[in-house]
Formats: structure tokens, sequence, C-alpha cells
């Protein structure tokens, strides 16, 4: 875990522009169902901080009234508050938990929160007023995405404004229908089989090979008390406990493809079953998914650690 030393050399490291123009990353997230949507925020955070990208956006598919307030919470914490954030368009049976956000607001002084636009609104024109195609991050269920696909003329705005969606969605090693999946079957069925650019799937088979360490939580996150995110971590499930990645590995995807922390499967296609099942259908098509080398997992989860800890940059 970091010490000293090591949290000098990563913020000696922040301070260096990698030089290249930062991609414009949108998140896209059902925050307070699982904590690795957390995490996965603060990631963000990190990487933009780093200048590796430049987080754009949060959109939400929880529509738990503490979503709104906790996602601003966090920004604020990370330097940015003035963030747009997106409220979720409809309540989902069993899509709508709070395992956190309410005991993490109560840890943190919250200004009054102004009401917050829909989600789609939001996630629309951050699109049209991007000059870069943007890189989504989904790791929720599909209604957002879909209500843009449906919307008119969404298609033709994904299709010139998004690069690439990476979304931790499906479960390509066999077993039952992913969370993301079949909590909102009809949408993510639209976006996994209609969506006009590339989508990359992180499934549920590697965020479960990868255990966040209920360590990193007790020592990495001390330079600030309390702090949302290991407040929210805490609160989750009794510590200690060690969870998996699923949403981090999506956003280190979408970020630092080039790493090569994990494989790409050969192009396909990807359907959804009524029940919410996902299948790879290899041939024609832009659809992927990642696997895991299990020789990388210590090397991957010492990145995930290291960024999801990583101190805020004050300006």
């Amino acid at each position: 875990m970091l010490g000293n030393m090591r949290r000098i050399l990563l913020l000696a490291l922040l301070l260096a522009n990698p030089g290249f123009a930062a991609r414009p990353v949108i998140f896209d997230t059902d925050m307070g169902n699982d904590i690795d949507d957390a995490l996965a925020l603060a990631m963000l955070h990190a990487l933009t901080d780093r200048g590796e990208c430049r987080l754009i956006g949060v959109t939400l598919t929880n529509a738990h009234p503490s979503a709104v307030p906790y996602v601003r919470m966090i920004n604020r914490f990370y330097g940015r508050a003035d963030l747009p954030v997106g409220a979720a368009i409809q309540t989902l049976k069993g899509g709508a938990g709070d395992g956190y956000m309410t005991a993490a607001l109560h840890s943190a002084p919250v200004a009054e929160d102004k009401a917050a636009e829909p989600a789609p609104t939001v996630l629309r024109r951050l699109l049209r007023s991007s000059a870069q195609k943007v890189v989504i991050v989904q790791t929720g269920f599909s209604t957002n995405l879909a209500a843009l696909l449906n919307s008119p003329d969404g298609a033709m705005l994904a299709k010139d404004k998004v690069a690439l969606v990476v979304a931790m969605a499906g479960n390509f090693a066999g077993g039952e229908p992913e969370y993301n999946v079949r909590i909102d079957i009809d949408s993510a069925k639209a976006v996994f089989e209609r969506w006009p650019t590339p989508i990359v799937f992180s499934g549920f088979e590697i965020g479960r090979e990868l255990l966040y360490p209920a360590a990193s939580i007790e020592h990495d996150f001390d330079y600030a008390r309390p702090h949302p995110i290991a407040e929210s971590y805490r609160a989750y499930h009794q510590m200690p406990y060690d969870r998996p990645t699923w949403d981090l590995t999506a956003a280190l995807e979408a970020v630092r493809p080039e790493h090569g922390y994990f494989t790409r499967s050969e192009p396909g296609t990807v359907q959804v079953d009524p029940n919410g099942g996902t299948h790879f259908i290899p041939g024609q098509g832009d659809r992927r998914y990642l696997e895991l080398d299990p020789s990388t997992r210590t090397e991957i989860l010492e990145v995930l650690s290291l960024l999801a800890s990583q101190p805020p940059v004050r300006k």
C-alpha cells in the first residue's frame, strides 16, 4: 500500500502532462447500487488530474434521491463542483438502491443542491458541445443511452460525437444474466444491438477476478479524514472485505486502452435474451469484450488501487 515515499512519487507523476489531447469522458452510472461505481468515479477524477482524460459529466441511471447529491459531493471533493450531473429518468425495480450514499453524505458538509436536469438532456448537451469525440463509460443500466438512441436525431448524434462506449455489462463466460443488463433488458437490447459506434464490454467475469483490497481502504485514503470514498466503502459492507472491481475495469480500459491491461476479443455482435442473458457472436460487427490474463492480476489491482486512492490535485 502507499507509503509516504510512494505517495510523493505519485504526486510528482501527476504533475507531468503526458502531452496528448485528453479524451473527453462521460460517466454513465447507477451510482449507489454497488461501491464499484464510487471507486470508478474516483479513478476518472484521478485520470483527469493526470491529464489522461477529461471528465466532462456524470449521468445517472439510479433514481434514488441521494444519487445526485452524492455525485455532486464526490465531484466537489475532487475539485470539480461545477461538473454537470444528470438525474435518472425513471425508477427501475431493483435498481434504485442506496448502499452507502446517504451514510457518506452525513460524513461531509453538503451545500444545498439545485435540481438536476434529466440525464439524457445532459448527455445530449455534452455531446453536442464537445469539440472532440467522446468516450462514454457506462457502468449502470442502458437506460440513458437507449433514450438518446430513440430520440429524434439521437442515433446520428451518437454516431457523430461518440468514439467508443466501454460498458460494464454482460456475462461472456456463461452463467446467470448480469445485473446491469437484467434490470433494464429492453434498453440493453436496444443499445447493444443498435448503437452506431463501437462498444467494448467488460463483462461480469472480469471484475469478479479482480478484487479491490480492503487494505487499500484502510491505508491509502488517510490523507483526508473523512474521505468520502473510504467512508462509502465502509458503509457498503462490514469491513474488512474485498470487492469485485467491475466498474473500475471499464474506466481503466476506456482511458488506457493502449496499456494492454486486458486483451479484446475478436469483433462481432452481442445479442440480449428476453431474460437478460448476453451472447457474443463473432464475425461482422464492432462489439468486443475484454479478456483477462490471470498473470496480470497483481499489476492491474495495483494500478486500480493507486488511481482510486490518488489524492486530488488542488488547483
